[in-house]
């Protein structure tokens, strides 16, 4: 009799703790417990300690924090024809719980879905160039577009970034090339620009000499002063034409002035020819 009263005891204590068990709940702080009774949405109950009608009342748990979710690569043709593998990472949470469990069976992989086949829908419609230099426009929209489509389900969707772009080997060569190519185009139109700088700075210089011409002396003493200063065993310098030209007009004259050369004696040949 005693051994059963024991048994009978035992399975009260198991029953009450069943009861307890399913009736008390903990919800933390970043958490909400949706209520359902008898099927019936009850709506969001928390933080705390949360008290169920055993058997009549069920509660499930939705996790109010931001969720990281890397969205695995996928294989787009840009809009110019190019296939590129790019993957990315969204950032969402749920704001509300109730159309996160009522609206969708699993917001997560639903969220998942909808951001990989949107990527490759908006990626489909860019270039190559803007996929590489206009990052933060595409994240833009593929942060709107998928933020429409998962608000139904209490989804907000707050970061999108494209995390890589892989790109193929061909196409790769081919922006090397390309990118070589520019430089050197901004190189020889630099080295233009400074040439044409050069050029305007040796006119102007050159206005200065004709309006003064003791500039080009005091810039000739100045070129045999720096020649002057480095140890040379010969040195070269030129000499300017003013300087020149007297003795040149000087010599000129002299030659002019001198008596022109008597006429050579015939020769015999000649005389002979005179005498017949």
């Amino acid at each position: 009799m005693i051994q059963g009263s024991f048994i009978v005891a035992i399975v009260l204590i198991a029953c009450l703790l069943i009861v307890l068990t399913s009736s008390v709940k903990v919800v933390q702080e970043y958490e909400r417990g949706v209520v359902f009774r008898l099927g019936r949405l009850m709506g969001p109950r928390g933080p705390g300690l949360i008290l169920l009608i055993p058997f009549i009342e069920r509660m499930q748990k939705v996790d109010l924090r931001v969720i990281t979710m890397d969205i695995p690569a996928q294989e787009v043709i840009t809009k110019d024809n190019v296939t590129v593998r790019v993957n990315a990472v969204a950032y969402f949470r749920v704001i509300d719980p109730n159309a996160a469990i009522n609206n969708v069976a699993d917001f997560v992989r639903a969220t998942s879905q909808i951001a990989q086949t949107t990527l490759r829908s908006v990626l489909g419609q860019s270039a190559l160039d803007d996929l590489l230099a206009e990052r933060d426009k595409i994240n833009a929209e593929l942060q709107r577009i998928i933020d429409e489509q998962t608000e139904p389900w209490g989804v907000k969707v707050s970061i999108v970034e494209v995390k890589d772009v892989e790109l193929p080997q061909s196409m790769q060569r081919a922006m090397a090339r390309q990118a070589e190519a520019e430089r050197e185009k901004r190189a020889k139109i630099i080295h233009a620009e400074g040439e044409f700088e050069a050029s305007q700075m040796l006119a102007e210089a050159a206005e200065v000499i004709d309006r003064n011409p003791v500039t080009i002396q005091l810039r000739y003493l100045q070129t045999l002063t720096e020649i002057g200063a480095e140890k040379n065993t010969t040195v070269v310098f030129p000499l300017p034409i003013d300087l020149v030209t007297a003795f040149m007009n000087r010599f000129t004259e002299n030659q002019s002035e001198l008596p022109a050369p008597a006429a050579a004696p015939p020769t015999s040949a000649k005389r002979a020819a005179a005498d017949d």
